[in-house]
């Protein structure tokens, strides 16, 4: 596109006299091109020096002016030594800045492409020196040996340059590190001093003011510790330091960071190795706080406070200037970035879209940020375009302020000052409402023995710390009144003293809560209504995370949606260098406890009904297991080799085998293998199929059940294998084959009935999964017709009913006519009927399919059957042991009125005995009309 026919706006020269001067120099030119040549001469002098140093190259350049700006003016600097290089970046800066300020003053270039060409240059700038003085380094053997790019040195651009944001007259902040890894340990003290040479020397080509002007003021003080340490330190020594010591505001920095110059592979390994520390993997709501105080300290040291005025404004730091946004902005990243990568971008227009985008912040208010940052960003440009000044200071005098407003286009300043004022105003109301806490909520009215409970707090291991309990003493009216409105906030409080004495640290939930006030009415709600999903947050307070991630309250993602979520999951974190197997082994508890948390939340508030939430708890076992297995088979063949043979497949067994688990269930689980004749397997410890497979049950079995520092995942049961604890973990194909048709008992046959295949590994592990499930099928057909079901079914009753009484008045599940009993006559109806279904009702409706059962005695069957299941999955959620009503209290007992439909616990009582009574009868009459064996 040509230069003159992309101008768009033009500034009001404040100098007439030098501006008809500018215009006579380039008379040759066009007219819109005259027009802002001596607009800008008018209004800047800067600009008007540039234009007489490149009289003869600004016309040509304004006809390319389009593209590779900073490639055409750096053209071959490779070939220049270190003392002509500096004159030639001296001249490319005068020409890039020429040409960046016209086309940014014309409205030619949007402002990402004004700053992107000064930050271009900055980069191209940083590492042409860096390399300059390199060579001499290495010519004069002072540098030791390396395969290195670079010498294995490299720049992080920080800040604005970081952020490809760079202005006028910015000055480059970088960090220069070098990667320890390429020398030899003997070598590390004669490399680390050639490297911080050449550093020095680097930073003085770049800032150091000669006759020819300067590059780029160099800044090398973001680098850890630097009052103690040298200008070029190692990576490795680097990263010690942010683990150690570092704080938030070096967080908030490395947002922006990237290698620009030097070896770029060893920078990018640098920043991936320091992603933990940037990037916190729960929702990090303590850095609003962190960031508000750096404000404050930033405004007290500068003197920025007071009334706002527009004459000598600091458009970066004062109140609603530009460091407002993105603090904002960045504040927010680090919040959320650790769980969300699409958060992490470095720009600060683009970020605030990623936030929009993601709901961390109103759609609206980014746009207006954005905006307000655009605007804020081209005054002070021109603020620095006048005298190439480091300020960001508008003028103080009229004069001054006229010239200002006039550079963007406006020649009344009263209005102009207005609408400044406005824009500033408002930014300060956006940002200081997110930053600034208030302490100013009165308590509400607090009974004797509420306070009793109160009075404990300060002596928690949440409130040990200072910074805890300023928080927490900000957040206790809310927190206190929400309680107050609760159905029943005594019992609310009670359940909180238990829930807050068992945190270990308070300062990031106390965060949360300061930032998101409706967590609180969550943590009440709970608290009121389950104290068992309340000591289950208590020990995994991180999963209030997964309430703000924006698909909390989303439809059900199936199980193939969480599998393909964990799994990407789990993968991202055994590729990162910060990762590993243990660490895999974390994400995968801390992914399964976020979703149980949001089954129960839902279940809680009568979003998803019992059978929802059976199934949704099945999904994610499921999940869990096909994810988690090719990683243990992985970690297994590293050593032995790939699974011998065709492979094996997981089967659930019990309740995760029919789909129906509820908040407390362990997993049943069962894996056979298939060796297909293979003598042993082929890494490099080979291993009998018989052993490897053993192998790879325990392992599986240790990461789904094992204590990690997230926690556990599930508790895992393997007696259902043949044999149960006699029997190998893994069981081949042909054994169990043998063992279901000629030794199981018939306690092993109904179990079977439930059996479903989860996972497959090997070679023809899908083949295989086919195979078993044809397999244990064909074993119901053999084996249902068996005249010993039903006697060996009501033995098997008998001696249930004789081990274990059912747990209380309100036990569910075991007992005549209770779940167990119902669900183990569903089981015969499909061993008998040789039926696929699992579910117990599916297998209930066999009975009736297959004419084992009448259809109304069925019907009863099932409806005792639904009854039941809501009463024991609501019973699970809200206690960990057997339901105790006094203890549950009233929030509890109505939650569970509600899944039953009873009006009242009496109510309640009488259903329950009707029901058990009914199907204990249908049972008894099943079992009763059948002969005794060997009779």
């Amino acid at each position: 596109m040509k230069f003159s026919t992309a101008i768009t706006r033009m500034p009001i020269p404040h100098d007439p006299a030098r501006a008809a001067e500018a215009r006579a120099a380039f008379a040759g030119l066009d007219m819109a091109t005259l027009d802002l040549i001596g607009g800008t001469a008018g209004c800047s002098p800067y600009l008007w020096s540039l234009m007489q140093k490149e009289a003869a190259w600004l016309p040509e350049a304004l006809a390319g002016a389009d593209a590779g700006l900073v490639a055409k003016v750096t053209a071959g600097f490779e070939d220049l030594d270190a003392e002509t290089l500096g004159p030639a970046l001296r001249r490319a800066k005068r020409r890039v800045a020429l040409l960046a300020g016209l086309a940014d003053l014309g409205g030619v270039w949007r402002l990402e492409q004004v700053t992107g060409a000064l930050t271009a240059l900055a980069d191209r700038a940083t590492d042409l020196a860096l390399r300059a003085h390199l060579r001499p380094e290495i010519a004069r053997g002072k540098l030791p040996d390396t395969d290195a790019d670079a010498g294995g040195i490299f720049a992080m651009a920080m800040g604005k340059m970081g952020a490809a944001e760079l202005n006028y007259s910015s000055d480059i902040d970088l960090i220069v590190l070098y990667d320890d890894e390429a020398y030899a340990p003997a070598d590390q003290h004669e490399a680390r001093a050639a490297l911080i040479r050449v550093t020095r020397k680097m930073a003085a080509t770049l800032s150091d003011n000669t006759d020819h002007g300067y590059v780029f003021r160099t800044d090398l003080r973001l680098r850890p510790d630097a009052s103690v340490t040298p200008v070029c330190i190692s990576a490795s020594a680097a990263l010690a330091y942010y683990e150690a010591e570092g704080r938030t505001w070096e967080r908030a920095a490395y947002i922006k960071a990237r290698p620009c110059a030097g070896n770029l592979a060893a920078g990018e390994r640098f920043l991936a190795d320091l992603r933990p520390f940037v990037w916190r993997k729960h929702l990090d709501f303590a850095a609003i706080q962190d960031a508000h105080d750096m404000r404050l300290r930033i405004r007290d040291h500068k003197g920025l406070g007071g009334r706002m005025t527009i004459p000598g404004h600091n458009m970066k730091l004062g109140q609603g200037g530009i460091r407002e946004i993105e603090f904002f902005t960045q504040t927010r990243q680090l919040i959320a970035g650790g769980r969300d990568p699409a958060l992490r971008d470095r720009g600060t227009v683009a970020a605030l879209g990623a936030l929009a985008h993601a709901g961390w912040v109103p759609e609206d208010i980014a746009a207006e940020l954005a905006d307000h940052y655009r605007q804020h960003r081209e005054i002070e440009h021109r603020i620095q375009m006048v005298n190439d000044a480091q300020t960001h200071d508008l003028p103080r005098d009229g004069e001054g302020l006229l010239n200002i407003a006039q550079m963007m286009g406006e020649n009344d300043l009263d209005a102009w000052s207005d609408r400044l004022r406005v824009r500033l105003e408002r930014v300060e109301t956006l940002t200081d409402a997110f930053f600034a806490p208030s302490d100013n909520a009165p308590m509400p009215e607090i009974s004797a023995q509420s306070q009793a409970i109160i009075d404990r707090w300060d002596n928690y291991a949440a409130l040990r710390s200072n910074r805890a309990r300023q928080i927490f003493q900000r957040i206790k009216p809310d927190l206190l009144s929400r309680m107050a409105r609760a159905a029943h906030p005594e019992e609310a409080l009670s359940r909180f003293d238990g829930f807050l004495q068992g945190l270990p640290a308070g300062v990031q939930l106390f965060s949360l809560f300061e930032a998101n006030p409706s967590l609180i009415d969550l943590i009440v709600d709970i608290c009121a209504t389950a104290p068992g999903l309340a000591a289950y947050l208590g020990r995994h307070p991180e999963v209030l995370d997964a309430v703000l991630g924006g698909s909390f309250f989303a439809p059900w993602p199936g199980m193939a949606g969480l599998h393909a979520d964990l799994a990407q999951r789990l993968e991202a974190r055994m590729q990162a260098r910060d990762g590993g197997y243990e660490r895999a082994l974390d994400d995968a508890r801390r992914w399964a406890h976020e979703w149980q948390f949001r089954v129960g939340v839902h279940h809680l508030r009568g979003l998803s009904d019992a059978a929802q939430v059976g199934q949704e708890y099945a999904d994610i076992a499921d999940a869990a297991i096909a994810a988690l297995l090719p990683l243990v088979v992985d970690q297994l063949a590293e050593r032995h080799g790939p699974p011998p043979g065709r492979g094996a497949v997981v089967m659930g067994m019990g309740s995760l085998g029919a789909r129906r688990l509820n908040a407390a269930s362990d997993l049943d689980l069962l894996v056979v293998y298939d060796a297909a004749g293979v003598d042993e397997s082929s890494g490099r410890k080979p291993l009998a199929p018989r052993a490897w497979y053993a192998r790879l049950t325990q392992a599986l079995i240790t990461a789904l059940s094992a204590q990690t520092s997230a926690g556990r995942l599930f508790e895992v049961d393997m007696r259902l294998r043949p044999s149960g604890r006699q029997g190998p973990v893994a069981t081949s194909v042909q054994s169990f084959r043998d063992y279901q048709l000629t030794e199981a008992w018939t306690w092993e046959h109904l179990a079977l009935t439930r059996a479903r295949v989860i996972a497959a590994c090997g070679a023809d592990g899908t083949a295989l999964s086919d195979e078993v499930e044809a397999l244990r099928v064909s074993v119901l057909a053999a084996r249902g017709g068996d005249p010993r079901v039903l006697p060996d079914l009501a033995e098997m009753r008998a001696r249930i009913f004789a081990a274990k009484a059912p747990d209380g008045a309100w036990e569910a599940k075991i007992g005549r006519g209770r779940l167990q009993d119902i669900e183990l006559l569903a089981q015969s109806f499909a061993l008998r009927g040789a039926d696929r279904a699992r579910g117990p009702e599916a297998q209930l409706r066999a009975g009736a399919r297959h004419g084992l059962l009448p259809k109304p005695e069925v019907e009863q069957l099932l409806s005792a059957q639904r009854f039941l299941w809501r009463l024991q999955a609501a019973g699970r959620l809200l206690s960990e042991t057997a339901l105790n009503m006094e203890e549950l209290g009233a929030g509890g007992q109505e939650f569970l009125l509600r899944e039953t439909g009873c009006a009242n616990l009496t109510d309640l009582a009488a259903q329950l005995d009707r029901t058990i009574r009914t199907a204990g009868t249908i049972i008894d009459t099943v079992l009763e009309q059948t002969p005794a064996k060997g009779g």
